[in-house]
């Protein structure tokens, strides 16, 4: 006979009397349960301070804080009968560790090719516990796990699906992006370390970021090398814990510092020459040069000021920052190809030299009844394009230009990285979807066959030209070149030998950290084109739409400039820029010298600073033995010098010749004029050069801004401003 004070008894009695739930008693019931459910299932809300529970504790420590909170008898009674009606019984089983892991349990190091991440995948221990390999249904909760058998060692090696392998990360990740970088940096850490190997972290379902969060495994991914299908949701969330310490695995997570992006090593290699000297007219009294039109310099120069550093001094090029603005220049009449104007005024940093100012238009003829294009996009897709100032913004870049071509033009599109490829056969411009969609589909991965993508290239715009059009090959990269030649004099020859089939090469640089300047002068220079720097889209618009016809459509080549300095009224002089350009004064008779190319309505300028015999400002002693010839009166007192200009029409062989007496005449410069100046004084106060006396900032930006002028586009104002930014950087 049973005691009737048995607690038992008592206990029975108490789970057979089952209360009518209460109302709020529900709800909090309800609430609970779904918090708990919503925790199993991996939910988006944020992690909760985990330093008030220890690590081995995990999910079980949340379920039996939230049973202490159900202390009395009516409210154990009524979640017992809700959570049994409304979800079922379930059992939560803990996973442990069965120890620390053997380098047996360890997978291989996966080995990646040059130029990816080379990571160690996540070991998994051996669980105590196996998870049914059934898959979940949305709202229902999954069966408890089968305990494995005793012999469950044997059992996982044996069939290698019951212990699934976890993906690597490197695989997981996309390449080059943070959690990849995270990710490398994680396994360089492990192998300087080998005891922060067995270290564990969390594989979860969201995307991996460089803060250290959960990584997303990818449940549909064959993980298993016997071809079986992948693990299911629930293995792929499957939470190792360490056995060790909440610290040790902190440790194996990346420190604070780490988690901050470090700016690229900077790798940039710019095409530059020895500031021009000084030079005597009774010694050399010819200078001979080639003339350029290319304004990457000045985007250059940009670039850095507004990242919030000086630009590097070998970075400036004095001439390609003169010529990036549009002047208004007297156009040519009649059948020239040019027109020169000369401007002779007192120089703003010497007032004891004078500026001649040569400033050469070019014809601009009816866009209209231009001939057609055929244009060749060379778009570089190598690993070192994959950043947002890169092959993102060339795709944008690119869009903005089809807007102005016409339906007679033609577009074809090769990619090159380890290899090249044609990407789209030549295509009318009218068909902008089919043009479009193959520059979308254009990645970033690899190294860099920029040598067999130019050829490639020149191939496909040889097999586009007609007769009357022009073919121009459109290079977009970053001019690392480092398959294939890469070395600017070998690319020089390279590009020489094939300009010969009338096909002309622009070059498009972007991004910064390895901007390989100098390729890219090497590419333009000698494939009869210009080379442009883009680095927001608004100087995609002003290179490729604004300026369009001038890039793309040449209207000469082979120009060259020689002045010829009388020495009765010059005795020193010296060229403001155009280091990189200098010729022989030989070469200026031999049109097979190659020289620089002026597109359509393109406007050029050249400075040279003079000074008279006898002025204070002179720099050389006078020899001991000098003789020199005095010119006849007229000529000393009407003549600077004498500007000859040599040109080859488009194709032609032959050069045709064009002559200007260098008069100081007594006009006032132009607002366009002072400008320049201006501009070429910004421009060797940045490269530091030794002219300039005490002329600094203040003076440049003051004549700057008091010669603006007409600015419809805002691009002289901005240069005022980066001389405001860049007076302010050199005084940190």
């Amino acid at each position: 006979m049973t005691d009737k004070s048995d607690p038992l008894d008592a206990l029975r009695a108490a789970l057979r009397a089952v209360p009518a739930p209460e109302a709020d008693a529900k709800t909090a019931a309800m609430r609970l349960a779904m918090e708990n459910y919503d925790r199993l299932q991996g939910s988006t809300d944020p992690l909760r301070p985990n330093d008030d529970r220890p690590v081995k504790a995990g999910f079980i420590a949340g379920v039996l804080a939230m049973l202490k909170t159900l202390t009395t008898k009516p409210l154990l009674a009524a979640s017992t009968s809700v959570a049994a009606l409304c979800f079922g019984i379930f059992v939560v089983l803990p996973l442990t560790n069965s120890g620390p892991l053997s380098d047996a349990t360890l997978p291989d190091v996966q080995t990646k090719a040059p130029g990816q991440i080379t990571s160690v995948p996540l070991a998994e221990t051996k669980p105590d516990v196996a998870v049914a390999d059934q898959p979940v249904v949305a709202g229902q909760i999954a069966p408890p796990p089968a305990p494995l058998a005793q012999d469950a060692p044997a059992q996982i090696a044996q069939d290698p699906v019951a212990l699934p392998k976890v993906k690597p990360m490197a695989e997981m990740l996309p390449q080059g992006g943070p959690a990849a970088k995270a990710e490398a940096k994680r396994a360089k850490d492990a192998a300087a370390n080998p005891t922060a190997t067995g270290q564990l972290a969390a594989v979860e379902e969201g995307a991996a970021d460089d803060q250290g969060q959960a990584l997303q495994a990818q449940p549909s991914a064959p993980m298993a090398d016997n071809g079986a299908s992948g693990p299911t949701k629930h293995q792929a969330r499957r939470t190792i814990v360490d056995t060790e310490s909440a610290a040790d695995m902190m440790a194996y997570l990346p420190a604070p510092a780490d988690m901050v992006a470090t700016p690229p090593e900077n790798t940039e290699n710019f095409a530059n020459a020895p500031i021009n000297p000084v030079k005597v007219t009774a010694e050399q009294p010819v200078s001979t040069f080639s003339i350029d039109v290319d304004t990457a310099s000045y985007t250059v120069v940009r670039s850095s000021l507004n990242a919030g550093f000086l630009p590097d001094p070998a970075s400036v090029r004095v001439e390609e920052m003169v010529n990036y603005f549009p002047y208004a220049y007297e156009a040519p009449a009649g059948d020239q190809a040019f027109q020169p104007s000369i401007t002779v005024m007192q120089t703003p940093w010497n007032p004891g030299t004078r500026l001649v100012h040569i400033g050469i238009q070019g014809e601009m003829p009816a866009i209209a009844t231009r001939p057609p294009l055929n244009l060749v996009f060379l778009i570089d897709t190598s690993g070192s394009m994959d950043e947002p100032n890169k092959l993102p913004l060339l795709k944008q870049s690119l869009a903005l230009m089809l807007t102005q071509l016409q339906p007679t033009d033609q577009v074809a599109i090769v990619a090159y990285a380890g290899s090249a490829g044609q990407v789209l056969a030549p295509t009318l411009a009218t068909d902008r979807v089919a043009i479009l969609q193959a520059l979308n589909n254009l990645a970033a991965g690899g190294s860099t066959a920029g040598a067999e993508g130019l050829e490639l290239a020149y191939q496909v715009a040889v097999t586009m030209a007609q007769d009357g059009e022009v073919s121009r090959v459109v290079l977009a990269t970053d001019g690392d070149f480092n398959v294939g030649i890469d070395d600017p004099e070998a690319l020089k020859t390279y590009i020489a030998e094939r300009r010969t089939s009338g096909t002309y090469l622009s070059v498009l640089g972007f991004g910064r950290g390895n901007l390989d300047d100098a390729t890219m002068q090497a590419l333009a220079q000698n494939g009869n084109g210009q080379a442009a720097y883009i680095d927001t889209l608004g100087e995609a618009r002003k290179v490729l739409v604004d300026q369009l016809t001038g890039a793309l459509y040449p209207i000469a080549d082979n120009v060259k400039i020689q002045v010829e300095w009388n020495p009765a009224v010059v005795a020193e002089y010296r060229l403001i820029g155009y280091e990189t350009r200098a010729l022989n004064r030989e070469d200026f008779n031999n049109d097979a010298v190659d020289a620089g190319d002026i597109g359509a309505g393109t406007s050029v300028t050249a400075i040279y600073e003079v000074t008279a015999p006898g002025s204070p400002a002179l720099l050389n002693d006078p020899l001991r033995y000098e003789t020199s010839v005095a010119p006849s009166d007229a000529v000393a007192g009407a003549e600077l010098g004498f500007l000859r200009l040599r040109s080859v029409a488009p194709g032609a062989s032959v050069s045709t010749l064009q002559e200007t007496p260098i008069l100081a005449g007594a006009a006032a410069p132009s607002d366009d004029v002072r400008f320049a100046v201006a501009i070429a004084g910004f421009g060797q106060l940045l490269s530091g050069a030794k002219y300039l006396g005490d002329w600094g900032w203040d003076q440049a930006i003051e004549q700057a801004l008091a010669a603006r002028g007409t600015d419809d586009f805002g691009y002289r104002i901005e240069a005022v401003n980066l001389m405001r930014l860049a007076k302010t950087l050199s005084a940190q």
